[in-house]
């Protein structure tokens, strides 16, 4: 195929995309006016399966499946994380060397561990009822987790996170949305069809199947963030060959870890 006719195929392509994009805009409803087709549904469907948190109603119900992908799609960023920065038989990481933190750093990170903690437990736990659930939440759990690493040093943080568990957690919460997700079909209903009681409204038990998905999301999501940053900052650490001439397989300057006790 020469240049001229890729480049014809591909005007074609964009001019039909623009075509549909035009047609769908044109239907939208009018920017600030009081009909709201979509969200009327959305929020009459969440009421019906008591879910006080309409777009948890949508992620985890009305277009459950599509949160699925998005899982995956984490998921199998972590899997090809894994792979390739996983250490190879000829070269060895240098340890880090002891931290110097400041009194005020290490005490208000210290503090603020637990708190953070909390709040990423809570957020996951209440997406059913409240802004937020279980991809905030996992997010905010994982950077609980590494205020260690900012309050104290990398020691530290290595101590409170063996990647082993992370990793089982990490294939332990995809594997439970796809469960879920079965659950239906033994029903004898949809794949991630909402077959659960409904419970009582605006408490934790409500949206039938929605508190299960975004809880298998949060655990996921969590341990997902800890396992990318935990191979991405294993890769700024000094990697020397197994000659011993100090080469680093991913371009490291030969400085070896920083003032921190962490990845320079």
């Amino acid at each position: 195929m020469s240049r001229r006719v890729r480049l014809c195929v591909l005007a074609a392509g964009l001019l039909a995309t623009a075509a549909l994009f035009l047609a769908a805009c044109l239907e939208l409803p009018r920017f600030g006016g009081d009909r709201h087709p979509y969200g009327d549904r959305a929020v009459h469907a969440a009421l019906l399966r008591h879910t006080a948190n309409a777009v948890s109603a949508v992620n985890f119900d009305q277009r459950a499946l599509d949160t699925l992908g998005e899982e995956s799609i984490l998921f199998a960023s972590v899997l090809g994380t894994v792979v390739l920065l996983r250490q190879t038989s000829d070269e060895r990481r240098t340890a880090p060397a002891p931290a110097r933190v400041t009194a005020r750093t290490r005490r208000y990170g210290l503090l603020l561990l637990p708190v953070t903690l909390l709040i990423g437990l809570y957020v996951v736990a209440h997406g059913q009822l409240s802004p937020g659930g279980g991809f905030q939440g996992g997010v905010v759990v994982a950077t609980a987790v590494h205020l260690l690493y900012i309050a104290v040093d990398y020691r530290a943080l290595e101590r409170v996170r063996p990647l082993g568990p992370y990793e089982i957690a990490d294939a332990a919460g995809e594997a439970a949305y796809v469960l879920v997700g079965a659950g239906g079909l033994v029903a004898g209903a949809a794949y991630l069809a909402n077959v659960l009681p409904y419970g009582t409204f605006g408490t934790l038990a409500s949206g039938g199947t929605v508190p299960l998905l975004n809880a298998a999301v949060g655990v996921e999501v969590a341990a997902a963030v800890v396992v990318l940053l935990a191979r991405f900052l294993g890769q700024a650490l000094e990697i020397e060959g197994g000659d011993g001439k100090g080469s680093d397989r991913k371009g490291s300057d030969g400085k070896g870890s920083d003032r921190k006790g962490s990845p320079a």
